[in-house]
């Protein structure tokens, strides 16, 4: 196992949500004693499941997954995700054993996806939980996925720089 600091993105997918596995998911990661450095819900647009996904674009199934992802193929409320930066000693081995296989039928039953996935009629994995595979996924997908000001600790360089931006805000 690595033992150095290092940082994973996690994502509930929508089939967890469905499920109500937010809780049961959390704990089993809480069990890796490492440290939550950022948490949001995300409404996955096509774009963002399409980059998320890129190294699979040439897939017969690429489109299937990336709807997966955006949660539509579930009722509308369940058009998200949870998605979350763990950051510690072997976060991406640890995370990774937790999780289990990617193909819930080869993961080990007492793994996350073990327990909770499932493989689709139409031969989805419907495996409740991502996380990053390596280092170099690891960064590629939390710039995705986060800003560096939704992180409470600066696990990659980032700059300031002065942006004129429109956003909503409350009134």
């Amino acid at each position: 196992m690595t033992r150095k600091n290092n940082q994973s993105l996690v994502l509930i997918k929508p089939d967890g949500l469905v499920k109500s596995l937010t809780g049961n998911i959390l704990t089993r990661l809480s069990e890796t004693k490492l440290r939550i450095v950022g948490a949001k819900v995300v409404k996955v647009t096509r774009e963002l499941a399409e980059e998320h996904y890129a190294h699979l674009k040439d897939k017969p199934f690429f489109n299937a997954v990336a709807d997966y992802m955006m949660g539509k193929i579930y009722a509308k409320e369940y058009e998200r995700v949870i998605a979350i930066v763990y950051a510690g000693e072997g976060a991406i081995d640890k995370i990774r054993k937790m999780a289990g296989a990617t193909n819930p039928e080869e993961a080990d039953q007492t793994s996350i996806r073990g327990q909770y996935g499932r493989v689709t009629t139409k031969g989805i994995f419907e495996n409740v939980i991502h996380c990053s595979a390596n280092e170099e996924d690891a960064e590629r997908e939390i710039k995705l996925w986060f800003k560096p000001d939704e992180l409470i600790e600066e696990v990659y360089a980032s700059e300031e720089v002065e942006v004129k931006v429109k956003k909503r805000i409350w009134k």
